[in-house]
């Protein structure tokens, strides 16, 4: 405990996992705390707050409270817009995110990884590379446990985060030790007032702080990235990587080889020997292969990670074969650009699943992709009208379903042998679901039930 805390208020506003490691951190640093949540908190996590003897509500927000902490850690998924953060914001209370709490009381290595797209997978194959190498290390930020609550009660050498622009928003003097940049495409712009260039900006703020002892990974193909870096010099040494060799790239393919070239020495693999399919995890394998050898992980080992990761649930997660047509739950494509990786790896004609809450999506991105493939399109949710205006006229057969299990009977009459359902959405689920998981899980309970 660190006495100079005592008398220095900590307000966390949700009390999810990142939340709820948050007040336990900074009780444990002496720190008086409140937890306030407007919804109500699960179960298993008062158990956790009470063990800590830390003060909370939920159901609301007590504003007197609220507005005489010293800072406030928010949940990444309450918006600048909500009246309780206006008026912390007008009281020029600081507010942070749970990583940058937390990234105070660690001097670990931090390997962080953000994009549009792929950055659970490519977090989740790093974790796993580095792991089965035999390092101490965790798994945080949107996947994995509290990154504050390790730091609190279970701290490691080495932490792998995953981390959202909402995160990245409120961080401000935590550093990324190897920080990773996978791609930029429209995602969240209800949050970002419809400006691509707020959220562009948010995912940049993964370089800051860094210095000539880090590194930075990301994609050399990616036309934003491209147009963002020519305004920056990043002080860190860069490793970009893409499917092509040229002059700047430190990863690539090479007659059929996945190459890449660190200060520790290079690696080749066979392209075929990847565990992962479709060639958006050749970029994710390639991220997450020169983090690994960036902390000198031997090639054997990176190789052998490479080849027998399991992947991610509800990310391209093959459900069942039914009177020969393969289902597949994408149910983690929140956005456009994600259902376009997904319509891009299935080899055969299909029926697609889309629709949720819309962020703001532009579909032009997979129309092509769309005409080509798609046999037939079904839209699952509240309002599609959006959705029909965009796609009426392109495929011949178009369906509306109010429930998984509606659209899934849909698809089940309307696939042929030999063809692919695929769920992936482009939207968020909070129409119809409570989370993504949610309408993966309930895709998979419909499918296994035909």
């Amino acid at each position: 405990m660190d006495a100079t805390n005592i008398q220095k208020k900590i307000v966390i506003l949700g009390a999810g996992e990142s939340g709820t490691g948050a007040a336990i951190l900074a009780k444990l640093k002496g720190f008086i705390v409140l937890v306030s949540d407007k919804s109500e908190i699960k179960p298993a996590y008062k158990a956790l707050l009470n063990t800590y003897n830390i003060t909370w509500e939920e159901g609301t927000h007590t504003e007197e409270s609220i507005l005489d902490a010293t800072e406030i850690i928010k949940s990444p998924g309450i918006p600048d817009k909500a009246p309780i953060i206006k008026k912390i914001i007008a009281k020029e209370i600081p507010i942070l995110s749970e990583i940058e709490f937390a990234g105070r009381y660690t001097q670990a290595k931090m390997v962080c990884i953000t994009g549009s797209n792929g950055k659970t997978t490519t977090t989740m194959l790093t974790y796993h590379i580095l792991k089965e190498a035999g390092l101490d290390v965790g798994l945080a930020g949107n996947v994995g446990h509290s990154l504050a609550l390790q730091v609190a009660i279970d701290p490691h050498d080495y932490y792998v985060i995953e981390l959202s622009s909402f995160q990245l928003d409120n961080m401000y003097k935590f550093k990324a030790d190897i920080a990773i940049l996978l791609n930029v495409t429209p995602d969240h712009l209800d949050r970002y007032n419809y400006e691509m260039q707020n959220y562009i900006d948010a995912k940049f703020r993964i370089l800051q702080n860094q210095t000539e002892q880090d590194a930075f990974i990301y994609w050399n193909d990616d036309p934003i990235i491209k147009k963002e870096l020519s305004k920056y010099t990043p002080a860190a040494s860069c490793f970009p990587f893409s499917l092509h060799k040229d002059e700047e790239t430190k990863g690539y393919v090479e007659d059929g080889e996945l190459v890449f070239k660190t200060p520790q020495g290079e690696f080749v693999m066979e392209q075929d020997l990847l565990a992962l399919l479709g060639t958006h995890n050749v970029y994710n394998s390639l991220a997450s292969g020169i983090s690994a050898k960036l902390l000198d992980i031997h090639n054997d080992q990176i190789r052998a990670s490479l080849s027998d990761f399991l992947g991610v649930e509800h990310r391209l997660e093959k459900v069942a074969r039914v009177r020969g047509v393969d289902y597949i739950n994408d149910s983690k494509a929140t956005n456009v650009n994600a259902c376009w990786y997904a319509l891009q790896s299935v080899r055969t004609d299909l029926t697609l699943i889309l629709g949720g809450t819309d962020k703001g999506n532009d579909y032009i991105e997979i129309e092509a992709l769309v005409k080509e493939k798609v046999k037939c399109l079904i839209f699952l949710g509240v309002d599609n009208t959006k959705l029909h205006a965009f796609f009426d006229g392109a495929v011949a057969c178009i369906k509306d379903a109010n429930s998984m299990e509606e659209a899934v009977d849909i698809a089940y009459r309307n696939t042929t042998k030999g063809q692919t359902v695929l769920l992936s959405p482009c939207c968020a689920s909070f129409d119809l679901f409570t989370s993504y998981e949610d309408r993966g899980n309930q895709f998979k309970t419909a499918v296994r039930n035909l």
